[in-house]
């Protein structure tokens, strides 16, 4: 078993534009969300469980109805605690059954996933926060308040940040390949 590695950030820190770097290198990455968003169109018991949480809507004809489950997760921490429970198991299980060394996580620490999955290793994928709000609205087409709204969701990029053992600044001026080369040199001399 090689060293494990897990990549988080706040949203629109530029996570994704990473892993690519990443894959470049040969390295694939264990991507949470779309685990997540596969496990809850396709594994039996956590569709049950969540329609058991959220009410029988959640799914129509077995469809997540992702408007239902937003607007749930945004009712209160509580809601948001109780899905992740349900979710962050599942995509444990399913990260251990992938044989990756690397995983991405925009809430490792948020949810507690830093409990569930043991790794070695946290990169923390950094931009300004102008950056980031630009570039939610563009990929989702959110208006500034709702994209406010999402970050301040998140745990501030600071505290990710102490809680990482390095750091990945995708500001659109620092080469995120010459900082891969960098963090992959670190990694292998460890």
């Amino acid at each position: 078993m090689g060293m494990r590695v897990a990549i988080t950030g706040g949203i629109g820190s530029g996570k994704s534009y990473f892993c690519k770097s990443l894959q470049r290198h040969g390295i694939e990455v264990f991507d949470c969300d779309t685990s997540a968003k596969r496990l809850m169109r396709t594994l039996p018991s956590l569709k049950a469980d969540l329609k058991r949480l959220i009410g029988k809507d959640v799914y129509v004809s077995g469809v997540l109805q992702k408007q239902i489950l937003a607007q749930f997760l945004l009712v209160n921490d509580k809601n948001k605690i109780a899905v992740n429970n349900l979710i962050h198991p599942a995509v444990a299980i399913d990260f251990e059954q992938s044989g990756l060394q690397w995983l991405e996580s925009a809430i490792f620490f948020d949810s507690g996933f830093d409990q569930r999955v043991h790794v070695d290793k946290v990169v923390c994928v950094t931009a300004p926060l102008e950056i980031r709000i630009q570039r939610v609205m563009q990929r989702d087409g959110l208006t500034r308040e709702k994209t406010l709204e999402w970050i301040d969701r998140q745990l501030p990029q600071e505290d990710i940040l102490q809680r990482s053992n390095y750091e990945i600044v995708n500001d659109g001026k620092r080469n995120i390949d010459e900082q891969t080369n960098e963090l992959l040199t670190k990694l292998i001399k460890l």
